[in-house]
C-alpha cells in the first residue's frame, strides 16, 4: 500500500480503487479498480456486489462531476445486468448521465475488463441532494 492509498476514503480502498481516470462536467466518469482474489466466490468469480459497487461508484462520480462537490448522489433505484464474470485483475467502471432533471437524474454505467469486454451494465435513478442537508440530517440522527 502506498501513501496515496492511505489518502483514499475507506470505501474506495475496500472497493479496490486504483485511480479515477476521468471526471468531466458533462456528467461522465471512468474509474479503475483492482479486483482481488479476496473479492471472489467459487471459481474465482468476483462477487456481484463488488461489480455493482464499482458501477454505482462510477455513476456517483459522474453525478458529482456534473453537479459539483456540494451535491450528494442518493440512489433511488439501481438495476444491474451481468453479462460475463469479472475475474481478479484490473477493471474499468464507467458512468454517465443519460437524462438530467433538476434534482432527479438518470444514469447509466458499465464495467469493462482489461481488454474492453463489457462484463456488466447498469442503470440508476439518482437524487442530487444538497451536501449540507444530508450532513445535517446525519448529525441529527446520531444518538446524543
Amino acid at each position: 500500500m502506498s501513501d496515496q492509498d492511505d489518502a483514499l476514503p475507506e470505501l474506495s480502498r475496500t472497493l479496490g480503487l486504483v485511480r479515477v481516470i476521468e471526471m468531466n462536467v458533462e456528467g461522465r466518469a471512468r474509474l479503475e479498480y483492482r479486483a482481488g482474489q479476496h473479492m471472489c466466490h467459487s471459481g474465482g468469480v468476483v462477487q456481484g456486489g463488488f461489480v455493482t459497487g464499482w458501477i454505482d461508484a462510477a455513476m456517483a462520480h459522474a453525478a458529482i462531476a456534473m453537479g459539483g462537490p456540494d451535491i450528494v448522489p442518493m440512489s433511488l433505484e439501481l438495476k444491474v445486468s451481468f453479462f460475463a464474470p469479472a475475474r481478479p485483475g484490473l477493471v474499468i467502471a464507467e458512468g454517465w448521465v443519460e437524462r438530467r432533471g433538476r434534482s432527479t437524474c438518470f444514469f447509466e454505467g458499465r464495467l469493462l475488463d482489461a481488454t474492453g469486454r463489457v462484463l456488466a451494465k447498469a442503470s440508476s435513478t439518482l437524487m442530487l441532494a444538497s451536501r449540507g442537508r444530508v450532513e445535517q440530517a446525519s448529525a441529527a440522527a446520531l444518538p446524543a
